[in-house]
């Protein structure tokens, strides 16, 4: 009997370019036939054939308290009984870049937007406006959205100009874009030791997600902030992923690094797409209508996504939230860790708070390069087989996961157990 994930599948590639909104869901990645969810709640989530699974994606991030946590919907409810939105200025826009501001010792100012690619794109328009200049420097492997200058990879050499890694980006605008790698401090001084006065911002994940689950070294955020404050570029912390994610001040709190532009997303939407940009008031005055840099979004601020981040934000508040969800984290990896090893299978794993990596690999890799030399053929076995097991991870050997408040010890164990079923079979 066909599974209507595969109906629905078959049926959405006829109308939807290869059958999905976001191409990783397309499952390219793993193999096999996406799944069509229908329903989430707590820490589990339904396919279109009813089966259910402990999810570890939480909707890539944002579900830190569950699928439908009861206070968030009502919030949501409330809301949109009052009005979908209105484009025009609402209290509780204030209320949340005050909440924001409050909670982020860098922010002094705060734009709300809809989306992660809008408030990283724009990050960078404002950091260029601020200094006058224009390269900007990347990390490869770090995604901070699709906009034209970040869709770069490195050239052939250390320091050369990006190349752009989509179709459609303009290699001019590419040659604005040097791709470094990620936890390397000498490279970071020497592509400012030659372009420091042509840098107008670097941009970086405090902890990288988006090429699996990558630590920073202390001497990599420290250069970072060092090198940024000496030349008078803008350092960009990307938090829409890590940002109430690891702590209650993301990674900036957690690691003690004060960057000059941050960006947010995913936990500060509540599962709506809600996203915010902020840092230095100097430079955040830049922006229209107050300077020349211009930004706008018809939906930025809707009242209902707000309603969902602040109903979040005051559940993570709670007191002991990031300490439990910390251990519940630390708990699957090191148990995962313990039940590869009993079987003699090369795999390691690490977590950051509320995230955390699984690499088929004998050591934690630190940089793009180490995580590609991982055997993605393994996870992808991996993947398929704990689906097997009815357990949801990323669909891709390259990307973080999460645990959220609403996973249960019981469920941390059963997830292990299914791991070491599988493991016990591994050859």
């Amino acid at each position: 009997m066909t599974s209507h994930n595969q109906e629905l599948f078959d049926a959405s590639q006829k109308r939807i370019p290869g059958g999905v909104n976001s191409p990783v869901r397309a499952f390219r990645s793993v193999g096999g036939t996406p799944l069509f969810f229908k329903r989430g709640q707590g820490a589990y989530v339904w396919d279109a054939d009813d089966k259910r699974y402990i999810d570890y994606v939480g909707s890539w991030g944002p579900m830190i308290a569950g699928h439908c946590h009861p206070e968030v919907v009502r919030a949501v409810q409330d809301a949109a009984a009052q009005g979908l939105g209105f484009g025009a200025p609402t209290a509780s826009e204030l209320e949340m870049a005050e909440l924001l501001c409050k909670l982020l010792p860098s922010l002094e100012m705060v734009r709300l937007v809809s989306s992660g690619t809008e408030a990283t794109m724009t990050a960078i328009r404002l950091a260029r406006g601020y200094t006058g200049r224009s390269r900007i420097i990347k990390f490869e492997g770090c995604y901070h959205g699709h906009s034209d200058g970040l869709l770069v990879k490195a050239g052939s050499g250390a320091l050369t100009f990006g190349q752009p890694s989509s179709s459609g980006v303009p290699a001019e605008i590419a040659k604005l874009t040097t791709v470094l790698d990620y936890n390397d401090a000498a490279g970071l001084e020497r592509a400012f030791s030659e372009m420091g006065s042509e840098i107008a911002a670097v941009i970086v994940e405090p902890v990288a997600g988006n090429m699996n689950l990558i630590a920073p070294k202390r001497e990599f955020l420290d250069a970072l902030r060092n090198l940024c404050t000496r030349h008078g570029a803008v350092l960009i912390l990307d938090e829409v992923m890590t940002g109430f994610r690891v702590s209650l001040q993301g990674a900036q709190g957690y690691y003690g690094i004060k960057p000059d532009l941050v960006t947010l997303g995913k936990v500060m939407g509540g599962g709506l797409p809600a996203a915010a940009f902020g840092g230095k008031k100097e430079i955040m005055q830049c922006l229209a209508p107050l300077g020349a840099v211009y930004q706008a979004g018809t939906l930025s601020g809707n009242p209902v996504a707000v309603a969902a981040g602040l109903a979040t934000l005051k559940l993570v508040q709670e007191p002991g939230f990031y300490e439990r969800l910390a251990r519940l984290a630390k708990q699957l990896t090191e148990g995962l860790s313990m039940s590869a090893k009993k079987h003699g299978v090369a795999f390691c794993a690490q977590s950051v708070g509320g995230m955390f990596g699984l690499y088929f690999s004998d050591a934690l890799p630190e940089s793009y390069g180490e995580v590609m030399s991982c055997d993605k053929e393994a996870f992808n076995r991996f993947f398929h087989a704990m689906l097997g097991q009815d357990v949801y991870l990323a669909p891709s050997a390259f990307e973080a996961g999460f645990v959220s408040s609403a996973h249960t010890e019981a469920d941390i164990e059963a997830t292990i157990a299914a791991a070491d079923k599988i493991f016990s079979a591994w050859k």
